[in-house]
């Protein structure tokens, strides 16, 4: 079991900067790949990005590429999202997930995530 923990939603402007956190406990973190989906009213939750924990490699849904960067520390279980020149249709609940897998193929599907945090609120106004 993986427990996860999201922090650091908000209301900015457009144009503006966020940096979500997600806090990762219980088994061991070989082979975790954690992500961050979105959910915006009325609309499917969608990826946004995955990290691989082992390498940190990285991937991004085309809508925020450019503008966001998953990471992750480098003593602390907790993996970042810094969210930056965010704009209107960047407004949604962001959910942290992760999932275990021994190959290095990224997995951008809701249901292929096994673990998933509360989500936290991130509201970009215009």
């Amino acid at each position: 079991q993986v427990q996860l923990v999201e922090s650091g939603g908000g209301l900015v402007q457009a144009g503006g900067s966020l940096r979500l956190s997600c806090a990762a406990s219980g088994r061991t973190f070989s082979g975790l790949y954690m992500g961050w989906f979105r959910q915006a009213p009325g609309k499917e939750r969608e990826f946004v990005a995955a990290i691989r924990w082992s390498v940190r490699s990285t991937k991004y849904a085309d809508s925020v590429k450019g503008r966001f960067t998953i990471s992750r520390a480098n003593t602390q279980n907790t993996v970042y999202l810094q969210m930056n020149s965010l704009k209107p249709e960047d407004t949604a609940v962001y959910y942290c997930a992760a999932y275990f897998e021994y190959t290095s193929q990224f997995r951008i599907k809701e249901e292929e995530y096994h673990y998933w945090g509360q989500g936290t609120q991130v509201t970009v106004s215009s």
